[in-house]
Parts: C-alpha cells; sequence; structure tokens
C-alpha cells in the first residue's frame, strides 16, 4: 500500500546549480553534453534526498532544462514554423528565448503563482509527432538507480488550455490531433515496467475555464485508461478546488484523484463521490506554495475528517502542489534568527513532514526521533502564536485611524497639471527601471552584505553606475530616465529587507522561468517602514541630469504576492500594512523632487483566484491596497504603474479603478491585440505598451520597432501612448540594451516626423 508522495520536486539546484551550467552552456563557455551531465547529476541528487526521505511514489520527468509546457510542445512536435529548421538543444532553447532569426514564443504566468511557462502556439494545419525520448530515458536513468518513479504528464486538456492557435479559433478543436500522441505516449510508456504509475496533471479543471472540457473529459480518461492494465493513471488538479471534474473522472476507471486540500478546502465535499468509486485519494495536506512549518495536528485532523469518507488504505498523503513554488532546504540559512526559523519549512523539510505525517496518520511506529520531532512542532505552534515578532500595535492604530485611502482630484484635472510641469512630448520614451545587473555591481552589493567593504566604498560603486546609466540615457535621447536600481537585488526582497515585520534569505532561491530564480522574503509579523527606503539613491540620480528621473517603487500588491505570506492573517490585511509603508515613502520621494513615481504592480494579475466567485473579493483589497498606497501623492506627481503577462479583457474596469496615471504593460510577444480593450472601453489614462521583448537577448531593429508602434497607433492616439521596452532590463547585457534602446529613440523619432 503507498502511503505517501508528492506532486514534483524543484529542479534548478539547492545552490542553483542549473541555473550556473544554463548560463555557461548559453554563453558558449560548456557543450551541452557538460550541460547534460549536471542535469543527471541533479536528477540523481533529488530523487535519492525523496528516497532517503521515505517518499514512497517519487516523479520522473519533473524536471525541465527550460519549463514543462515547452518540454510538453517538444514531446508532441507542436514545433512553430520558424523553428522547424532548428534541432535538438538548438531548436529547445530558440522556441524559448528566440534567437538572431526569431522571435521567442510567448511566456505567462502558470496559474497564480510566480512560475512563468512557454506557450505553445498551435494550428488546425500543422501535424503533431510524438518525441518521447525525454520522458523514457529519465524513466530509465531512476531505474538504474533503484527508484521506481511515477511518470509526470501535463494533460492534454491543461495543455491544449494554455495554448493558443496561431490560426484563430479554440485550441480544444485539436483535441482530436493531440489525444492519440498521448495514447501512443501511454503506449510506450507501458513496456516499461510490470505497473507503472503516470501522474496526469491537469490544474484547468481547478479554474472556471472548464464548462466546454468536461464533456470531453470523460471519453478521453476512458480511452486512456484502456491502453494497457499495466498502467495506474493518477489525475491530478492544484491551487483551488476541482469538484466539477471529480464528478466526471469518478466515472473513469482511473486508478485516483490528487486533490489540493489547502487552496481548495472545497475538494472536501467531493468526498463522498470519491468513496463510492472506490478511488484512490492523492491527498494534498502540506502545502507546496508556502513556506510554514505544517501543523502536524492541524493536518491530522485534516487527514482523519478525509478519512471519516475514505478508507484509510485508499488514502496517499502528498503535497497540494508541485514543490517547484518553494525554496530547496533550510539548511544553508545561517543567518535568520532561529525562532523565526523554527516556523519555515522548504522543500526538503516538506519531505520530512510527509513522512512523520505518514507514521502518525497510519499508526506506524514511531521513533524517540520522531516524537522529539513531533512534540517540537506542537511547542513551535503554540509559542508563534504569542511571539512579540508577530504584533506591532503601533501599525495596527495607525492603519485604523488613517482617513485618507486615495488621491485627490480625478485624472483629467491631473494629467493637465503634469504636462505643464514635466513637459514630455507625444510618445515619450522611457524605460520601466532596471539596468543590466553587471557583476561588478552584483559583486560590490555581496562585498557590503558580507561586511569586505565599507558602506563609503558601497556606495561609490553604487553612484558610479547611477552616474553611467544618466549619462547613457541622455545620449540615446531617452526623454524620462530612470537610475538603474544598481542598489537592487530583487524588486521585492530589496524592499522586504528594509521592512520590519519581513524576513529575508541567504539561499532561498526559487525558479521563476528558464534560467531565472528570484529569492522572495517572507512576512511573518506586522509591516512598518522603519526609515526611507529609495529616497537616497533617487535624489542622487536627479541632481546628474536635467531630465526628470523617474522613481521606481514595489507595489503593495506585488510585494505581497511576490513574498511568502504569513498564514495567521487574511491577505487583505498584510497588503494594507504593506501600502502604508509605500505611502510613507511616496510622500518622501516627492518632497525630495521627485516628480514620477512608477509604483510596480507587476504581480496585479497573478494574484487572481482561479474562480470567479473568490475574485471580487480579491479585486476590492487589491485595488484599495493600490489606490491607499499612492495616496500621498499630489496631484502634480504623476503616479505610474507597470503591469506583466496579463490579458487586460476581465480586469480592465479594474484597471481603471486604480486610478494611475499612466500604465505600461508587456506586449511585445502579442503585438497590439492586448491593447485593444484599452480602446474599447474608452480608458482614458496614459498607456506604455512594450514594443521588444526583454526576455529574448536578440537586439530588435528599428523597422521592428516602427512596425510595433504604428500597430500601437492603430490603436490609440500617439497622446496617449508612452513607448518603452517590455519589462526591466536587470536580466539583459548592456551590450544588448544599448542597441536596443537606441533603435527605439530612432524609431519613436522616425514615426514623429511622419506624423509631423
Amino acid at each position: 500500500m503507498i502511503k505517501n508522495s508528492i506532486v514534483g520536486y524543484p529542479r534548478i539546484g539547492e545552490q542553483r546549480e542549473l541555473k550556473k551550467a544554463l548560463e555557461l552552456f548559453w554563453n558558449k563557455e560548456i557543450d551541452f553534453n557538460e550541460l547534460e551531465d549536471k542535469a543527471k547529476e541533479l536528477k540523481k541528487r533529488h530523487w535519492n534526498y525523496q528516497k532517503d526521505s521515505n517518499i514512497e511514489l517519487i516523479s520522473s520527468n519533473d524536471f525541465s532544462y527550460y519549463d514543462n509546457i515547452l518540454d510538453t510542445s517538444i514531446l508532441l512536435g507542436a514545433i512553430p514554423k520558424r523553428f522547424r529548421n532548428l534541432e535538438n538543444e538548438e531548436l529547445y532553447f530558440a522556441m524559448a528565448r528566440g534567437n538572431k532569426n526569431a522571435v521567442a514564443m510567448e511566456m505567462t504566468k502558470w496559474f497564480n503563482t510566480n512560475y512563468h511557462y512557454i506557450v505553445p502556439e498551435l494550428s488546425l494545419e500543422d501535424e503533431y509527432k510524438l518525441n518521447s525520448s525525454k520522458i523514457i530515458n529519465e524513466y530509465k536513468e531512476a531505474k538504474e538507480l533503484g527508484i521506481k518513479t511515477k511518470i509526470n504528464l501535463i494533460g492534454p486538456f491543461t495543455y491544449l488550455s494554455l495554448a493558443k492557435r496561431v490560426d484563430g479559433g479554440d485550441c480544444i478543436e485539436l483535441l482530436a490531433k493531440i489525444k492519440p500522441l498521448y495514447e501512443e505516449l501511454l503506449q510506450e510508456i507501458s513496456t516499461l515496467d510490470d505497473e507503472i504509475f503516470v501522474q496526469i496533471d491537469e490544474p484547468i479543471f481547478s479554474t472556471d475555464k472548464n464548462s466546454k472540457l468536461l464533456g470531453l473529459l470523460k471519453s478521453t480518461y476512458e480511452d486512456f485508461c484502456q491502453i494497457s492494465a499495466n498502467i495506474k493513471i493518477i489525475v491530478t488538479t492544484y491551487f483551488d478546488h476541482s469538484i466539477e471534474a471529480t464528478k466526471v473522472l469518478i466515472h473513469t476507471p482511473i486508478y485516483a484523484l490528487g486533490l489540493d486540500f489547502i487552496s481548495g478546502k472545497e475538494n472536501l465535499q467531493s468526498l463522498e463521490l470519491i468513496k463510492m468509486s472506490n478511488k484512490k485519494l492523492f491527498a494534498g495536506v502540506v502545502n507546496g506554495k508556502n513556506i510554514w512549518k505544517n501543523d502536524f495536528e492541524k493536518t491530522i485532523q485534516l487527514l482523519d475528517n478525509i478519512s471519516n469518507s475514505i478508507l484509510k488504505d485508499n488514502i496517499v498523503i502528498s503535497t497540494s502542489c508541485s514543490l517547484l513554488h518553494v525554496p530547496y532546504t533550510l539548511k544553508y540559512e545561517e543567518k535568520l534568527d532561529t525562532e523565526i526559523k523554527s516556523w519555515l519549512s522548504f522543500a526538503n523539510e516538506k519531505l520530512e513532514e510527509i513522512r512523520i505525517l505518514s507514521k502518525i496518520f497510519f499508526n506506524q511506529e514511531l521513533t524517540n526521533e520522531d516524537k522529539n520531532e513531533i512534540e517540537q512542532n506542537r511547542k513551535i505552534h503554540k509559542d508563534k502564536k504569542s511571539s512579540n515578532k508577530i504584533h506591532d500595535m503601533n501599525v495596527q492604530n495607525r492603519i485604523k485611524n488613517s482617513s485618507k485611502f486615495s488621491r485627490d482630484g480625478i485624472f483629467e484635472e491631473r494629467i493637465k497639471v503634469q504636462k505643464e510641469i514635466l513637459k514630455y512630448p507625444e510618445l515619450t520614451t522611457t524605460t520601466i527601471g532596471s539596468f543590466p545587473q553587471t557583476p561588478e555591481i552584483r559583486k560590490a552589493r555581496l562585498e557590503y552584505k558580507k561586511g569586505l567593504i565599507d558602506k563609503n566604498s558601497y556606495e561609490i560603486k553604487m553612484k558610479e553606475y547611477i552616474d553611467y546609466s544618466i549619462k547613457i540615457q541622455e545620449e540615446l535621447g531617452l526623454d524620462i530616465l530612470v537610475h538603474g536600481e544598481p542598489e537592487r537585488n530583487d524588486m521585492v526582497e530589496y524592499f522586504g529587507e528594509q521592512l520590519k515585520g519581513y524576513g529575508f534569505t541567504q539561499n532561498a532561491w526559487v525558479q521563476s522561468y528558464g534560467s531565472r530564480c528570484v529569492k522572495p522574503p517572507f512576512i511573518y509579523g506586522d509591516i512598518s517602514r522603519p526609515k526611507p527606503m529609495t529616497v537616497q539613491w533617487l535624489k542622487y540620480a536627479q541632481s546628474k541630469t536635467s531630465k526628470v528621473v523617474k522613481g521606481m517603487l514595489t507595489g503593495p500588491v506585488t510585494i505581497l504576492n511576490w513574498s511568502f505570506v504569513r498564514d495567521d492573517k487574511e491577505r487583505s490585511e498584510v497588503a494594507t500594512q504593506i501600502a502604508l509603508a509605500i505611502n510613507d515613502e511616496i510622500d518622501d520621494l516627492q518632497k525630495n523632487g521627485i516628480k514620477i513615481i512608477q509604483v510596480d504592480e507587476a504581480a496585479f494579475k497573478e494574484g487572481y483566484p482561479l474562480r470567479d466567485e473568490k475574485r471580487v473579493a480579491y479585486e476590492k483589497w487589491a485595488v484599495e491596497s493600490f489606490k491607499f498606497a499612492v495616496s500621498s501623492a499630489d496631484a502634480k506627481t504623476q503616479i505610474h504603474t507597470h503591469m506583466c503577462y496579463s490579458d487586460f479583457n476581465d480586469i480592465i474596469k479594474t484597471i481603471e479603478d486604480m486610478d494611475a496615471d499612466v500604465i505600461s504593460i508587456e506586449t511585445a510577444r502579442s503585438g497590439n491585440k492586448l491593447l485593444k480593450i484599452f480602446a474599447k472601453v474608452g480608458y482614458k489614462q496614459e498607456v506604455g505598451p512594450g514594443v521588444y521583448d526583454i526576455h529574448s537577448p536578440r537586439i530588435p531593429s528599428v523597422e521592428e520597432i516602427e512596425k510595433q508602434i504604428k500597430l500601437l497607433l492603430e490603436v490609440l492616439p500617439k497622446k496617449q501612448l508612452w513607448i518603452n521596452p517590455d519589462c526591466g532590463l536587470k536580466t539583459r547585457k548592456w551590450e544588448e540594451v544599448i542597441p536596443s534602446l537606441k533603435n527605439m529613440v530612432i524609431a519613436v523619432n522616425n514615426i514623429r516626423k511622419e506624423n509631423g
């Protein structure tokens, strides 16, 4: 009897080994064989971690060089035409990153997480062909180590729902082409062992976007189950409940359902149905999206509740989702406050939690070490509730006594004052904020953090970088400048390090996409701002130029959504506390001569609940938090915001309610499609759509950017448009940034001349 499993495991390496190897490969410092060797080493290590933690059903094919959805496109032969002259690793990475001849495929957020996937491009005329080598080889790799894995697959309904049709139409129409490939794959898998488990991830059924799919679900999975009797299919959903799909799947011959009982508590309503079907339940009761130590007493109560309906023998203890979304291990966190550290649990610690929970729930013999761990768990949760590190009455009273929660005046009045003061031209050129994080800058920050250089030496380095950034922007002819953010490691961690109630780590890296990793801070207590966070640097940058320098802050909703958030307070309350801190910072910036302040809400959309009935509440407090944050801005202070990877059709009214003076958005990979909704609703505020993709190293030509601007002008008038790259430029190199921005400015000047 299988007692436990996990949905999936991180792959970037506990010391970011895969990230470093990928970047060496892209820089041609190692060949693909060396990259492959590093990948094999990591997979072996990760499988052994799980085996040593007594995880009984360990995954293969949860590893990826870049992204599992991209892997699925390769698996199915879904290769866009512009890449079909390429092969193997050159093909794979060109699809993800682009090359000199072809733009990369679109990238967007994986449901409501900070992980990104590569959007498949499909067409009715395309022919698809199975390429199962990665899956088969990985299974054999693990088997050679004595580990019999379950094979993880992205399900056909999720894959098609997340894809886009380049020829128009609904991707689900392509199920008839895709389904036979899954059947062929399952047939190949069936030859690998006498009994083999296949986890098919279908998180699309945790959303509202599944009504068309439900009618096809039963017949599809019935057919999958007929392929071979030795395959045991586990259909897994996560991030919310999937009651509708469960009602269908219990009538198919699948082996088990994997359900999330952390983000989808409503799944408890499906227990009686699952009981009647006598299927196995992979119960996601250990949080795969957050970093707080599991409360054994509460989790055993939840498992006991589940077992009131379902036989214990049919329950498998699991994570709520893949551990991809949390850091690897606490073992490198040597500087964390010991009390706060005791509250945390990363991926490897969660493996241990599953081991202990399995022993308790299935009445297995406990060692003295196990008993001590259980008692320690109880004590930690008891003591945490009364810890003086969590509660700050001054913060709570300030919010309670606040009377101003939005800006004075309306946009039409504010923009007249701002244009008179700022005197910026039509099609104003700017950037989103950050410039390349050079090795020298990262080294200086690290040395200062470690105490190897003093504050004065550190500040000299930062100011030299700011001087260079201002000089480059002036030479390029940009209209509104930025200071380049050399002092910032990450747009959230930087602020988290300066806010009371925030914790930060040394090595808690989480994959965002490809080799891009972030180290999110975590919120453990009430939030306050002990002192100004950005004023020193922005005031200095403004002193170096007569042009306007834009101040850069991260908004309260993004800080919240890109942090690990405390689990003892409502997210809305935490967002309000962060907003108060940003409010104070804006007031200080404008008092120090900063006339434009950008409050980035890059993660505003990704925080949306997956189901409509939960969205109204989120929109309300998210908008209120942003408006509270900027409410200290005078009418003459222009407030910008920036949003990433968003389809704005369903939230355009919410964006209007935020009442920012200018919004910049990522649109380079989607033409003017995302922009059309702004025109459709008569959006009044100004908009800066991205005119080139910053996630690719390729340099866009003047002609490409001109074409993009002309597409934008088909939708909105030039007086309403700003021109900027898609996003911040910190991940690019100066030799890519300078010619790209130069071409952008030339393109704008050409368009200005054409338009008189």
